[in-house]
């Protein structure tokens, strides 16, 4: 634990160094990071708004939405201030905390689509049953499990990571304080991390995985069983936009962590990353709005609403 204390700070290195790329890069992520910050906390109100929300998938997706915006707000705003200002530098504790808020709401949206994928599954195959199968107590424990397993993971990824000793450089080939480009910093062996994070990072994704694959299974075998086109269209209506979001979030993280550390290119990486950091938060609220009726519905009740508010003040 002695070498812990030879850098107190890193310099994280960025997107780019083209100056001409500043101002137009800053308006793009704070565009990003505004409709971020808009949709989910918009869908989280949204939800405890109206009633008719107040089901399990919505009790999930808020969830969902409250873990998007903690895991953007880790890493874009200092995105955006390296950009505008330049200023590079992050602290050694910031940068600990940074990945540490990043990693465990990130392993913790995993989990909370693999208990959406549950959820979906009791809705479509055991309709009769579902207010039965999802009660509230197994809905707290779903979140509960979710979140434990994000912050469990997440203190055992910094504990490794900042056990080691950077005295290489303190120069990151990023920009932000992830797992991979700060293992290329340390002089320590770095074996029993890679076999850490590779074994964690297999874990989340084939355990969540399997758990949502399994579902739409059976969920498709259902769907084959239904006589009515009716039915077809509702079942693929509840379940389209889940599917949406886990085939954008496993198909970036799988990228990302789940290759051999030779086969890393920090360019490629680095645009991996700003997808599932930046664009994956900001798009989740947009494919649950745009495909689901529900919440759209819901929406122009508000709406409608602040518009009979507006009328009776005037």
């Amino acid at each position: 634990m002695e070498n812990i204390s030879e850098v107190t700070e890193f310099i994280l290195v960025g997107l780019t160094d083209a100056k001409e790329l500043q101002v137009p890069l800053f308006l793009i992520f704070t565009l990003i990071y505004f409709i971020t910050l808009v949709g989910n906390l918009g869908m989280i109100v949204l939800i405890l708004l109206d009633s008719n929300l107040h089901t399990p998938m919505y009790f999930f997706l808020s969830n969902l939405s409250l873990v998007d915006c903690v895991y953007a707000s880790a890493i874009t705003p200092k995105v955006m201030v390296g950009v505008f200002m330049g200023d590079k530098i992050i602290s050694y504790s910031a940068c600990a905390a940074q990945m540490f808020f990043f990693a465990a709401f990130a392993t913790t949206e995993s989990f909370l689509l693999a208990s959406m994928a549950f959820d979906r599954h009791a809705a479509v195959c055991k309709p009769l049953h579902y207010t039965t199968t999802m009660t509230s107590m197994v809905c707290a424990l779903l979140i509960t499990g979710s979140y434990i397993c994000g912050l469990l993971q997440s203190t055992i990824h910094v504990a490794f990571t900042f056990h080691l000793s950077f005295c290489h450089s303190n120069v990151v080939n990023h920009f932000f304080c992830d797992i991979p480009p700060l293992l290329a910093l340390s002089c320590s062996d770095i074996y029993s991390n890679q076999i850490m994070l590779f074994t964690l990072a297999a874990f989340n994704v084939f355990f969540t995985l399997f758990v949502i694959l399994n579902s739409y299974l059976f969920i498709f075998i259902a769907i084959l069983r239904m006589h009515s086109i009716e039915g077809w269209k509702k079942a693929f209506s509840t379940c389209a936009s889940h599917i949406t979001t886990v085939f954008i979030f496993y198909g970036t993280v799988t990228f990302m962590y789940l290759q051999p550390s030779s086969s890393h290119s920090m360019d490629t990486d680095k645009i991996a990353s700003v997808f599932y950091t930046m664009v994956i938060p900001m798009l989740n609220p947009l494919v649950y709005s745009l495909r689901n009726k529900e919440v759209r519905s819901a929406f122009m009740k508000v709406v409608e609403k602040a518009k009979s508010s507006l009328g009776l003040t005037y």
